[in-house]
Formats: C-alpha cells, structure tokens, sequence
C-alpha cells in the first residue's frame, strides 16, 4: 500500500512540476527528458537485475553448501540471544536467524556482493514462516529496516572515489560515517522495537547495544591513530581478507561434512538465477518514478525552497548543496551515488559540501530499491510500518551526518 502511494505520489509530483515548467517558463524540452528518463531507468533497472544473477548465484551456490553443512544452524544458536529478542516471530534455530546474522555482518564489512544474495535468501526463509504471504512479517519488517539503516564499518568505495576526485586524505570521511550509519541503525531499530512493541530494555539487548558501542568505539579509535594514508589500505585489505576467509571457510565446512560440494552448489546457484528474474519488474518501476520524478525538475525546486528557508531563518546554508545526495539516497543508489561525485567534481573532493555529500551517502542504504529487491523476490506487496520506519532511521542517519560533518569539517 505505502509503495503504491511513493509510486503514484512521484508520478504525479512529476507530471504536475513538468506542466508548470511548460506553461511558466516555455521550457519544451521537459516531456523530452521525462520520456528519456523512463526509458532509461527501465533499463537500467533490467541491466541492474541482470547484473544481480551471476552474484547471486554464486552466493546463494555457497549458501547452500553452508546450510548444508550446519554452518548456518551455528550461527543461528550464535546469533539467538539477541536475535530471539529482536525478531520474536523466529522460531529458536531457525536457518533465517543465522542468515540474517551473516547478512548484517556483510553489510558492516562493506561486502555488498555478498550481503545481498545472502539477505534474499533470509527473505525466503522468512517466507516459510509468514502466514500472509503477500505481507510483511514483523521480522521482515526488523530485517529490511536494519539493512535500509545501511550500517558499513568499512565504506571502501567512498574512499576509492575521493582518491580519485584527487583528495589529499580519501579516509578523511572514515570516522564521520562509522558515526552517521551506527546513529541510522540505532534509530532504524528503536523505532520498529516501539512499533512493535518490543521491549528494549532487556538484558540481552543492553548488552549488545553496549558491546556493539564498545566495539565501534574502538574501530574509532584503532583507525584515528593509524597513519592517514594507511586507514584506506587497511579498511581494504580487511575487508577482501574477510570475504576470502568467509568462501574458503564455506567450502572447508562442506569438504568436513563429506557433502558434493559441487552439486550442492549448483543447486544454489539456480535459485540464485530464479530470484534475479523474479525482482525485475519490481525493480524497473520503482526505479521509472525516480527517474520521472528527477528529470521533471521536481528535486531542484525542492532544494531551492530549503535554501531559501534556511536563509530565511538566518542559518549557514553550506549543507544544502549536499542536499541533492541526502534527498536521493532514500530512493536510488545510482541517483545518490551520482549526486556525490558530482558534487565533488564542482565544489572539490575536500571542501565542507564535497565532504558532507560522501558522510550522506555513506550514512545509509536506499530504501527504496531495498524494499522493491527484497520483498519482490518472495512477492511482498503489503509493507506495513516497513517504509515509514526506514525513513525516520534516513532522517536521524541524514542528521547524523550534517552535525558530524559540522564537526569534524569546520565550515571556514
């Protein structure tokens, strides 16, 4: 119901932003642009979907031979204390719980390629345990919103961009979004606890939050004392160390349990392939209304209005050229990745905008196409509370990020 809403509302904002540029300022090329921008986006959505297959099916391949060989069960009775609490509806040493335990960890690590498919197939053991099966569960609701807060403890690709925009310290950005996305995270789970009531002061939960306070704290630390030009080095090489370490530790656990390891892994591979395909048209028409919705104009007055604002109420307006990627990052990947690097092509790499446009895409994930790949590949059409949780976990990550980069990049 709420996609159905966001689907129509950019559509229609679109087409009505698009008739007052033809009619007020004579501007006849916006339906050219619109039209083009449909086209575009519906193939890029394809190409993205396609692009998804031969990832997916080797994750989904090498998820196979670890729930084969119990690798997923353990780290379901790893992940229980917590998880028991924060995703109730999970039977204990369910196969989802240590899913989704690999999931987040990917996501922390910056493991992308992997943290999808291995999400995809927590949905569809999700799906198992849903008895509306064209609506979200609550631990649907808990998992999409810790993945849409996008928590990354290693934001590799953001830095290889600002190396490449010629930043004198491409890691300069490191500690300000470790501290933006834990915020997003925080908030994405409080908020769904107090929708479903779930009580967040137990034992378990303190803990965890305590201890995952702890360890952020001294990745903090451990990186701020390291030589600048080190901290990307090192980010790097943890991370490919990791994910080598994670595929050989899944097929040594196959080899362990005497299974075929080949033949378990083709068997995963082709439910990688069906899932790919199943995503596509949920894919291409969230993606169309962005790119309606962007190249009707409909974002530029939206930012000229906030600067006004802003003005108005006699605040420093150097955040709001950053804008554009905060805005964007909510609905499409691309869209804010492309916001960034354009922002720091025109203000530079290492000035305040430059700067709070990679803390802003680096804060969180892309709601939009989040909720559109994952509950597309098991058929989820009613969302409930999952969208409108995502965004105020967007709107604290979006915060987050703008009083850190005040902090740490002093506006001269």
């Amino acid at each position: 119901m709420v996609l159905n809403y966001i689907w129509t509302g950019f559509m229609l904002i679109a087409f009505v932003v698009a008739l007052c540029r033809l009619f007020f300022a004579n501007d006849t090329e916006v339906f050219n642009q619109i039209i083009a921008s449909t086209f575009d986006s519906a193939k890029m959505g394809f190409e993205v979907s396609i692009g998804l297959t031969g990832v997916l099916s080797l994750w989904l391949g090498l998820m196979k031979i670890a729930e084969k060989s119990g690798l997923i069960n353990s780290f379901a009775r790893f992940a229980s204390p917590v998880f028991g609490k924060l995703f109730p509806g999970i039977p204990k040493d369910h196969p989802s719980a240590g899913t989704i335990f690999m999931n987040i960890s990917a996501n922390m690590l910056g493991l992308d390629n992997a943290a999808t498919p291995i999400g995809l197939k927590a949905m569809q053991q999700l799906q198992e345990l849903n008895g509306k099966k064209d609506t979200a569960t609550n631990a649907m609701i808990m998992f999409l919103n810790i993945n849409a807060s996008g928590l990354t403890i290693i934001p590799i690709t953001i830095m290889m961009y600002r190396a490449q925009f010629g930043a004198a310290n491409p890691s300069d950005v490191f500690l300000p979004i470790l501290i933006a996305t834990f915020f997003s995270t925080l908030v994405a789970i409080i908020s769904v606890c107090i929708v479903q009531k779930i009580n967040l002061f137990q034992r378990s939960l303190i803990f965890f939050f305590g201890g995952l306070m702890i360890f952020i704290g001294s990745l903090i630390w451990f990186f701020h004392s390291l030589p600048a030009e080190k901290v990307s080095l090192y980010s790097s090489l943890i991370a490919n160390l990791l994910l080598f370490t994670i595929i050989c530790g899944f097929l040594l656990a196959g080899i362990r349990k005497k299974l075929n390891v080949y033949d378990t892994f083709i068997s995963g591979a082709k439910e990688g392939f069906l899932t790919a395909v199943k995503i596509i048209p949920y894919l291409i028409a969230i993606l169309v209304a962005i790119g309606v919705f962007r190249a009707s104009g409909a974002m530029n007055f939206l930012i000229d209005g906030i600067r006004w604002f802003v003005a108005f109420c006699g605040l420093d307006t150097s955040f709001v050229e950053a804008l554009p990627t905060i805005f964007m990052k909510p609905l499409s990947g691309s869209g804010a990745r492309g916001m960034m690097l354009d922002a720091m092509q025109t203000y530079k790499a290492d000035s305040f905008v430059g700067r709070l446009s990679c803390v802003a895409q680096g804060s969180t994930d892309t709601i939009l196409y989040v909720v559109a790949v994952y509950y597309g590949s098991v058929g989820i059409r009613n969302t409930r509370h999952t969208i409108p949780c995502a965004l105020i976990a967007d709107l604290g990550g979006a915060i987050a990020a703008i009083i850190v980069s005040y902090l740490f990049f002093p506006v001269a």
